[in-house]
């Protein structure tokens, strides 16, 4: 049974800070924790969660995995913490690498993750900011493994918002040649630069396909993924967005449209009825609670590669 292998890198900031065979070595470990087929400990091992945003997923899978782990995480919340008083990140960053052996922080800026892995002699990991959401990336491409056994001939349809999701899936998607398609409005296209940086990757740029049209996208895909329209802190945009968006819900007239054993990813929180309906949520076809599930076995993975 392979163990976990140290990452070359020290941080995890980005899905393009791992390599190919380290994202299978990553999805190997957690096929096997969680298939309970293996034990590995962080005993006395300390996780400072650092969360700008609000969360659910993330901050109790990394607080669970740490945990099962053996070892106990910090929630360094800014409203009871001086980061919240404006300390400055390289002040914070010192202090914390003294006390913690890992930060997960979830935050706006990427420039302000970057600032925390510069100044912090311990990992440093992305728990989301507006550009990438990569722990998310890794959870959902470990459930399309576990669907398709790999990821030869699959096509992955993203039907949204081009957010930080969408751009940790285009740059994963590139490290592991999977056909990624983004549908969203005109104006909503992901982040050109995040847009080259795949390209540059993918051996057939073909493989990457932004469009504006839905049912182009999910023509014979395998994999249909959406997740909300507005992003925290977008919460001003929330109307003008939901106009905008009109013609982009995964319903099942969508569905119908996709390969026979196309699969449902989000995720969540959903607002159903917008970008996706209830009935899919619920249908043969979701998998999304089994995505959910697994941001947990992912997260036991990381951290074990990165601090065993």
């Amino acid at each position: 049974m392979p163990k976990p292998i140290r990452l070359a890198v020290k941080d995890f900031l980005s899905s393009l800070d791992i390599s190919r065979e380290e994202v299978f070595h990553i999805l190997e470990i957690a096929k096997n924790f969680k298939n309970n087929d293996l034990n590995f400990e962080l005993k006395n091992k300390v996780l400072g969660l650092i969360f700008d945003k609000s969360s659910t997923r993330t901050r109790v899978s990394f607080q669970v995995a740490m945990s099962r782990l053996g070892g106990t995480s910090i929630d360094l919340n800014p409203t009871t913490s001086q980061i919240g008083r404006g300390e400055p990140i390289k002040d914070t960053a010192r202090v914390l690498s003294r006390y913690c052996d890992v930060l997960a922080v979830r935050t706006f800026n990427q420039s302000d993750l970057e600032e925390y892995a510069k100044w912090s002699s311990k990992p440093v990991i992305n728990a989301l900011t507006d550009l990438e959401h990569p722990c998310q990336a890794l959870a959902d491409f470990m459930t399309i493994k576990e669907e398709f056994f790999d990821f030869k001939n699959v096509v992955l349809s993203f039907i949204g918002d081009g957010n930080n999701v969408a751009n940790s899936l285009i740059l994963c998607g590139a490290l592991l040649e999977v056909e990624v398609r983004i549908a969203c409005p005109v104006g909503y296209e992901p982040n050109s630069l995040i847009i080259n940086k795949a390209k540059k990757i993918y051996k057939n740029n073909s493989l990457l396909k932004i469009t504006n049209d839905p049912y182009k996208a999910v023509s014979g895909a395998n994999v249909l993924y959406t997740d909300v329209w507005s992003s925290m802190g977008e919460e001003n945009k929330k109307l003008e967005k939901d106009k905008e968006f009109n013609g982009f819900t995964i319903d099942s007239d969508l569905v119908d449209k996709a390969d026979n054993d196309a699969i449902v990813l989000h995720c969540l929180p959903a607002y159903r009825s917008k970008e996706i309906t209830d009935e899919v949520i619920e249908s043969k076809n979701s998998r999304i609670f089994e995505q959910s599930e697994n941001r947990l076995h992912v997260q036991q993975a990381l951290l074990s590669c990165l601090i065993s």
